[in-house]
């Protein structure tokens, strides 16, 4: 055990986590030059599309000191972006320390502050890294800086690498063996191990990603998990090098694998505990809580007879993303769906790219909403996430809604249109301070539904990139919050209702209006496209039918012969109207859907 070490590298986002990670692979010996590919660890084409790390992976890396002593360091790699702020916390708790990357020419941004929380959080050693340390921009004495002051870590101490070059690679993994601590834990004491990442493997089930805190498990050994009180048999433990490499047993302190027959990943929750069903530890491994999901959508099959098709690809793509969260959905307009809870908007997107992609799925989704707590006038509490569910505005006494308090990093050039862009979002307790010089801190209070939108493409450009932004939820507030009916030709369209706050229901309203009247085509009769907030009509667009000239064959003669034909063309119309059907083609709700969200 002396000789383990235990680490995570945490970041802002493109701060060169995954980089760093392949150099220290590389320097490790695991790969051959020509087998090498960067971002190693991202196995999904999207991560390496992206640039970002949506699953975090682990990998056993041998060292051979100074001294000669040969150390195992066991790399776990972590998401960078909020929507992953669960999976990067349990990754954490399987840790002793943490290697904390700083860019050279950006500095501390808002989650690089967020992540060190989190590791001190655990009480977890803190090593800095100022990497990017080649760039034409980097500035060093400005990064010790801000790491003393932002930080309250010593900028002396922190190592100088590019992990783009492989400049310093060595360092850093010299100051892994020497600064951070060995892991504690005793081999003979009762199984307690934490699992802290799961993904799906066809053949073998879920292979389960555990840190050992006490105890020694086998194959052959009979375990439970300890939230669900499920028992398994395990059938092979071992260690991650690049691909799995079993052992007879792994003990406290170490990091490894463990498949038992687990059908699917949501029966191995992340957090939970894993112990021996004959001899249990005496309780579950502290943090576990089930992750919960802040903003929802309606995903709907484009054709109606592809749905079996969706409901196969929902439930393969379950087995590897146990935080996505789904049931039976049901428009009048879209016909059979699904209703999803999602952790963020990135998670949101990834779930519908990978869905289209991995499983060839063509997806409508609704407009995202997030949940609101509703106290009727019996004085009960409902919480609504889908408009279709919002109830009569008569029986409500009041609204909550879900706050959040955002946290922006920018150069201070910045500040002026930042804050307009908050102030249009509503909101509120704002707050400055000034880290270090030419760099402000922007903190403020909003709700949460006026960010899932597109406020963090707007931060990105009117802070020309230079913008960072990290939230958490803070709580619900009561707000003036409305449920706006789409009309079409009279008819409510259930898929395109909206929950929003008053203020900005009537530009919300017009928008799907305007996207819609776009979109449909013409009849033979004038069609209505109305926003309500009830019985009141609060936007209005109008496609115009079409028109024969009934009055061409009239040369002449007294005008009531052709006022006698159009008043008969206009109660033939009204009467088309009646009993008129309108279809709305797919691409009006893809059209509408972009109007909300551009």
């Amino acid at each position: 055990m002396p000789l383990i070490r235990n680490f995570a590298i945490i970041a802002h986002i493109d701060h060169g986590k995954s980089t760093l990670a392949d150099r220290l692979i590389q320097h490790a010996g695991l790969v051959p030059d020509r087998e090498f590919r960067d971002q190693l660890l991202d196995t999904m084409d999207i991560e390496r599309e992206r640039g970002i790390t949506i699953k975090s992976q682990t990998v056993a890396l041998p060292y051979t000191a100074a001294d000669g002593q040969q150390y195992t360091l066991n790399l776990i790699d972590t998401p960078g972006h909020v929507d992953f702020s669960y999976e990067v916390s349990r990754a954490l708790a399987s840790c002793e320390g943490v290697l904390l990357l700083v860019d050279a020419s950006q500095g501390v941004e808002a989650q690089t502050l967020a992540n060190l929380y989190a590791a001190m959080e655990h009480d977890l050693e803190v090593v800095p890294v100022i990497n990017k340390i080649d760039l034409p921009a980097a500035d060093i004495e400005m990064a010790r800086e801000a790491i003393d002051t932002e930080l309250g870590l010593d900028g002396d101490d922190a190592l100088l690498c590019s992990a783009k070059m492989g400049t310093g690679i060595e360092e850093v993994m010299a100051a892994v063996v020497e600064r951070l601590p060995p892991p504690v834990g005793d081999a003979d004491a009762p199984l307690a191990a934490l699992i802290f990442d799961a993904n799906y493997d066809v053949f073998r089930g879920t292979i389960v990603s555990m840190r050992v805190m006490q105890g020694t498990v086998r194959a052959g050994d009979v375990i439970r998990t300890m939230s669900n009180n499920v028992t398994y048999k395990v059938e092979e433990v071992g260690f991650f090098r690049l691909e799995r490499e079993p052992r007879k047993k792994l003990s406290a302190g170490e990091v490894g694998y463990l498949i038992a027959g687990i059908k699917t990943v949501s029966d191995t929750r992340v957090g939970d505990t894993i112990t021996l069903d004959k001899a249990p530890a005496e309780s579950i491994l502290a943090g576990f809580t089930m992750s919960k999901p802040v903003v929802f959508s309606s995903i709907y099959p484009v054709a109606n007879d592809e749905y079996p098709s969706l409901v196969d690809a929902l439930e393969k793509y379950s087995l590897n993303d146990a935080s996505l969260e789904y049931e039976k959905d049901s428009s009048v307009a879209l016909g059979q769906g699904f209703r999803c809870g999602f952790l963020g908007l990135l998670h949101l997107e990834i779930v519908q790219e990978r869905l289209e992609r991995e499983f060839d799925q063509s997806l409508i989704m609704t407009v995202p909403s997030v949940e609101y707590r509703i106290h009727l006038n019996n004085g009960t509490e409902i919480a609504v996430d889908n408009p279709a569910y919002y109830p009569d505005p008569v029986a409500i006494d009041k609204v909550e809604e879900p706050y959040i308090r955002a946290s922006i990093l920018m150069p201070e050039r910045y500040m002026g249109v930042v804050m307009k862009l908050c102030m249009e979002r509503r909101a509120d307790n704002t707050n400055f301070t000034y880290p270090s010089p030419g760099r402000m801190e922007f903190t403020a209070e909003m709700p949460l539904a006026e960010v899932i939108f597109d406020f963090y493409d707007r931060l990105k450009s009117v802070t020309q990139g230079y913008g960072s932004f990290d939230y958490d939820l803070i709580g619900y507030r009561t707000g003036d919050v409305v449920k706006v009916d789409i009309l079409v030709n009279s008819e409510p369209v259930d898929a395109l209702s909206l929950i929003v706050h008053r203020e900005n229901a009537r530009a919300r309203a017009l928008q799907a209006c305007e996207g819609l009247r776009e979109e449909i085509p013409r009849q033979q009769f004038r069609i209505a496209i109305q926003g309500a907030i009830g019985g009141k009509i609060i936007a209005r667009k109008t496609i115009n039918a079409f028109r024969k000239d009934v009055t061409a064959k009239c040369y002449g003669g007294d005008i009531s012969r052709k006022r006698k034909l159009l008043e008969k063309q206009k109660k033939g119309k009204k009467r088309m109207k009646m009993v008129g059907n309108v279809e709305i083609p797919q691409k009006a709700f893809v059209a509408v859907l972009k109007t909300n969200n551009e």
